[in-house]
């Protein structure tokens, strides 16, 4: 039998994206639409970020998140939703005082960015992992901050993906599952070419794995138009991929995408090498996850 992979499909994320490509999806209804189109083309996992309907611009907004939710769960197509919790953590010191934030920070505490997580038990959330540079600003994740919120997702039931950025994150992730605040076998998901952290090649890639627990599952993705060999590094390491818009705009060089494209693209891609699709119903059992429907209500 060929091996099964999972397949996640970040379909919007935070950055300013919107003006570079028509097809990101800002409003709820069009991130639920992505989602279920991508399911479609063969994603396992949606990663969901929202925006501000009238500005694009990332939003915290808990409502938002909740119609996007009802809206996926309510369609006829199955797909696990994985919502951020990475929440306010951008950080641009000041020019003038540098002790405080200037244009463009955005600081929320870890019981803020647990909000969504909180109140609408999502199968699946991120959980990251500790600070990086990310372009020209810091994205702060104090490792007591990262305690108290992996507690809260914890008390919650619902399954973190520990976020690395770096080789030091997966330190700290398998620091929180030696302090018992990961249930289960753990699930990594190794962020590689972003500006500053780990870079995107087969080499960190090997490094990477080679330092979680035995009982872990992982995944990993590139940025850029490292996505689509990223996704065959990954399946040929024996690991799960991650494609979408927030990650890649392009299908390849000057052809813009959508999030369904790029996942018709990486499933030819596990296609070739072998491998299978893993199904959502797959995933959960795999996973051992909530079921997304017993503790609503």
């Amino acid at each position: 039998m060929s091996r099964k992979v999972m397949m996640s499909c970040a379909l919007t994320g935070a950055g300013d994206t919107t003006g570079k490509n028509p097809d990101v999806p800002v409003t709820p209804k069009e991130i639920a639409d992505s989602a279920i189109k991508a399911a479609k083309a063969g994603a396992t996992i949606a990663h969901i970020h929202v925006r501000d309907p009238k500005t694009g611009a990332l939003s915290h907004d808990v409502e938002l998140f909740r119609e996007t939710v009802e809206r996926i769960r309510e369609s006829e197509t199955d797909i696990i939703i994985n919502l951020t919790s990475g929440g306010g953590g951008d950080w641009v010191p000041s020019d003038a005082d540098p002790t405080r934030g200037g244009e463009g920070t955005d600081m929320q505490t870890p019981e803020e960015r647990h909000e969504p997580i909180g109140k609408l038990l999502p199968e699946m959330c991120t959980l990251d992992c500790g600070s990086t540079n990310f372009g020209n600003m810091l994205y702060v994740g104090p490792t007591d901050w990262l305690r108290r919120q992996a507690k809260l997702v914890q008390e919650s039931g619902v399954k973190p993906e520990l976020e690395c950025f770096d080789t030091g994150h997966v330190r700290f992730a398998n620091q929180l599952i030696k302090e018992g605040l990961i249930d289960g076998d753990p699930l990594f998901q190794f962020c590689l070419g972003i500006p500053w952290g780990a870079e995107a090649d087969a080499e960190t890639l090997a490094y990477m794995k080679s330092r979680v627990p035995e009982n872990s599952r992982w995944a990993s993705f590139g940025i850029g138009r490292m996505q689509m060999p990223m996704v065959a590094e990954s399946v040929l390491q024996g690991g799960h991929i991650r494609v979408g818009l927030e990650d890649n705009l392009y299908l390849k060089k000057g052809q813009l995408a959508t999030n369904e494209q790029l996942v018709d693209k990486a499933a030819g891609i596990v296609e070739t090498l072998g491998a299978d699709l893993m199904t959502p119903a797959e995933a959960r059992k795999e996973l051992n996850l909530l079921d997304p429907y017993a503790k609503r209500g």
